[in-house]
């Protein structure tokens, strides 16, 4: 895993527990640290976490090692 999705997933994470904060409470993390969902750093927090969203669905159709190894074949 690449550096640049390393922080994607972080930020993915984050983005994952402000929406179950939301869902859950009514509180939004990052607007109550950044000044209200209108701020600029908000939105700009948002649009990062939204980008990392994209970046990470990249991950769905990567193929594992898992898969990719292949099983040696046994003969009996």
């Amino acid at each position: 895993m690449s550096g640049i999705q390393r922080i994607a997933l972080v930020l993915t994470i984050i983005g994952a527990i402000n929406w179950g904060l939301i869902g859950f409470f009514q509180f939004d993390l990052v607007a109550a640290i950044f000044g209200g969902q209108a701020s600029a750093l908000s939105r700009i927090i948002y649009g990062l976490v939204g980008i990392a969203g994209l970046i990470n669905l990249g991950l769905l159709f990567k193929p594992s090692a898992e898969v990719e190894r292949t099983e040696p074949k046994t003969t009996h």
